[in-house]
């Protein structure tokens, strides 16, 4: 099922996330968090958006006008830095806090303006910054839960990840017209620089925790780049069919980077690709400022998400109702599946026990197909429709100038004489 009723498609999927000992996944419009590296089974918190409270203005997003009603599948989630605080946002255009500790539990439901694309929580734990599919990011606070949005900067285009620097002092956003921008957290309307160089759009941004001068992108120009955003300058740029293998032989093939993710052990980075059963597994070189290519890890399924512990085991969440997660740990330099480990019994039973709400996104199409911009392979025929676009316009005009002419005309000629 890729779409939804109506013919809207469907959101980004299920997804992955961890954040110390917790670990949240979703399918759908369902939520599922656990602490998955203790053992025993217990412990999980489910919160369905079917069942969510509707706020108060329904139907009406922030800014008072009607809105058609979504489905209520999960769009975009993050966990704050310390893992004390959890944002999600759904297809119906709904923003939830939950605070996580001691225990889960629901803070806020707000409505927003448009439906989002990607969600940050701030280093200071005290705003959620969400960018939205008419280009804008807004602000919601934490600390006041229940207040309105407030609107920080906004694009021309359509807006696909939004981050911050490590000290909160930068906004990065990424659009669907090839640019990444930074600004001012404090003054957003003060553009610091442009990140200009990807001929696609921008699929995902990560600034790098432990070197937070250097920006990671990626783009459906199957390139990741590496910034220094500060300045705007690209400083090394990696041609992802160049390091496929085999894959490279299918000169249509696109490499479109879905996610990232970070260990700051070792300055790994790994990379999932639509719609394409590989991880890619990069090591940072920061004084060289470059990617090293090291590992490609098979799966026998399209992975949906992939996730770093802090210790450096990877995480995958894959379309198999029979092994809906995998766990890779370094070993000697490479990551080798683990298949003993507690928390991944643990977490796979949750999943499989919930897999209703996964299943209607196997076998999905691309969630960036429709961004890339048109191609005319037929140049001729490209400029023999324009021209016959031309033309009708031309037409059309001059029958809307015979109209007008024959009416003054007419009145000319029925006009009494004096």
């Amino acid at each position: 099922m890729a779409a939804l009723a109506g013919g809207r498609r469907r959101g980004p999927g299920p997804a992955l996330a961890l954040r110390g000992a917790l670990m949240a996944a979703s399918g759908g419009g369902r939520l599922l968090a656990a602490p998955y590296g203790e053992p025993g089974d217990d412990g999980l918190f489910v919160f369905d958006c079917v069942n969510a409270e509707k706020p108060a203005l329904g139907n009406q997003g922030q800014d008072g006008k009607q809105t058609d009603k979504g489905s209520d599948d999960i769009l975009a989630f993050a966990f704050s830095p310390s893992g004390d605080y959890f944002a999600l946002t759904d297809d119906n255009k709904r923003l939830i806090l939950f605070r996580t500790k001691p225990s889960w539990e629901c803070v806020s439901i707000r409505c927003v303006t448009r439906r989002c694309t990607s969600l940050v929580i701030t280093a200071a734990e005290d705003k959620i910054l969400v960018a939205d599919k008419s280009g804008d990011v807004y602000s919601y606070s934490i600390t006041e839960p229940q207040a309105d949005g407030k609107l920080e900067l906004g694009h021309l285009s359509l807006l696909l990840d939004v981050a911050l620097s490590p000290d909160d002092r930068y906004i990065l956003t990424a659009d669907r017209d090839e640019k990444i921008r930074i600004s001012l957290s404090k003054a957003p309307y003060y553009i610091v620089s442009f990140c200009l160089g990807h001929r696609e759009f921008v699929s995902k941004i990560f600034v790098i925790p432990d070197y937070p001068d250097l920006l990671l992108s990626a783009s459906g120009d199957s390139t990741l780049r590496l910034w220094e955003y500060k300045s705007g300058e690209e400083v090394y740029c990696c041609h992802l069919s160049s390091i496929c293998g085999t894959e490279a032989a299918k000169t249509d093939q696109k490499y479109t980077v879905s996610r990232i993710t970070y260990c700051c052990q070792g300055g790994y980075v790994a990379i999932l690709c639509d719609c394409i059963p590989t991880v890619y597994v990069f090591q940072l070189d920061a004084v060289a400022k470059q990617l090293v290519y090291k590992q490609q890890i098979s799966l026998k399924h399209k992975g949906w998400d992939i996730a770093f512990e802090e210790t450096g085991g990877l995480w995958i969440l894959q379309e198999d109702s029979e092994a809906p997660l995998q766990l890779y740990r370094p070993c000697d330099g490479q990551w080798k599946a683990v298949t003993d480990d507690k928390g991944l019994q643990k977490m796979t039973k949750y999943l499989k026990d919930n897999w209703t709400v996964f299943e209607g996104f196997v076998g999905a199409e691309s969630y960036y197909s429709n961004l890339y911009k048109a191609s005319f392979e037929d140049m001729d025929t490209y400029l023999q429709k324009k021209e016959e676009r031309l033309q009708q316009k031309k037409k059309k005009r001059q029958d809307l100038q015979h109209g007008s002419n024959g009416q003054t005309k007419k009145m000319k000629t029925e006009e009494p004489s004096l």
